[in-house]
């Protein structure tokens, strides 16, 4: 689907689950970054802590990578199931 100021496309959100003190997380976050923008891709880091439900659901697994609530991966970046999700919504 093609983009115009009549039909935009909807961005594509991933939702990277992570803690400000965490490692893993910001190498996540780092590692993602060029695949993201690679497919046009936004990145959303929410920190577990400031939300209970997702720190009890998450707390350990951490950094976790979403997309529309499943889980792509968790504690280091798969590159390969990334570009495959990317790509089935591109």
């Amino acid at each position: 689907m093609v983009a115009t100021e009549m039909n935009p496309v909807a961005p594509v959100v991933l939702q990277l689950l992570g803690r400000v003190y965490c490692h893993l997380c910001h190498d996540m976050e780092a590692a993602l970054a060029p695949i993201a923008a690679e497919f046009s891709a936004q990145v959303e880091v929410v920190d577990v802590d400031e939300d209970p439900a997702l720190e009890e659901r998450w707390g350990e697994l951490v950094p976790v990578l979403l997309y529309q609530g499943e889980e792509i991966c968790h504690y280091f970046l798969d590159a390969p199931a990334v570009r495959e999700v990317l790509a089935k919504i591109r």
